[in-house]
């Protein structure tokens, strides 16, 4: 268990991933990329825990994944350092090759295309060795109560201490206030292509103490 001053956090199980991905389909089923992605509620209800529970899979076997202990009620996905690209290998070795059956053919290149679009704005602004910051989401009932800054503090301390910078992108206007307190500046503010939302690039430099 890792002790912040905000609460604890521990490193997510392989036994969580269906509630991590549940709990992460909750908390991104109003996200902007989400719902432009799969505008309709019932399918977007659908397809999320599947994907998100992909996305904590992708950070159990090849970065590390953060929740709360006992139920989880929200998670830390990051990609470390030399290891923030989801290749293909690791999609499939993940099951997330089923994504184009779950979406669709359609919306599946759709959303493949802002995604490559992601990437190329990723390696412009850190080029260097960096922690990815693949996914943050906080259950709704839990939002606005600091768990979203518990579940951030042991990679950012990390990082601090190893001299490394942090990544994020974002579609969500309030979550830029909020990474700004932790640090975080806006590289880029862009509307993704495709019609898609407004969408924030953000970096943070390591802390000296």
């Amino acid at each position: 268990m890792t002790t912040t001053s905000t609460g604890q956090t521990v490193y997510m199980t392989a036994a969580q991933i269906a509630e991590s991905g549940d709990v992460l389909g909750r908390a991104f089923f109003d996200d902007p990329l989400t719902t432009w992605v799969l505008p309709d509620d019932a399918k977007r209800a659908k397809i999320l825990p599947w994907f998100f529970a992909k996305a904590a899979t992708v950070g159990h076997r090849y970065g590390e994944v953060y929740t709360t202990p006992g139920r989880v009620e929200g998670n830390a996905i990051w990609l470390p350092p030399g290891g923030t690209k989801l290749t293909i290998p690791r999609m499939a070795a993940t099951g997330m090759l089923m994504a184009p059956l779950k979406f669709g053919i359609p919306t599946f290149l759709r959303f493949m295309k802002v995604l490559n679009h992601l990437e190329h704005l990723h390696d412009l602004a850190v080029p260097e060795p960096h922690w990815y910051l693949f996914v943050l989401g906080v259950d709704p009932p839990r939002q606005g109560q600091g768990l979203g800054g518990t579940l951030l503090a042991p990679i950012l301390a990390r990082a601090d201490a190893d001299n490394v910078p942090c990544y994020l992108e974002t579609q969500k206007t309030r979550n830029v206030t909020f990474y700004q307190k932790h640090g975080f500046e806006v590289v880029v503010e862009e509307d993704l292509p495709g019609g898609g939302p407004r969408n924030w690039t953000m970096k943070r430099l390591p802390r000296r103490s």
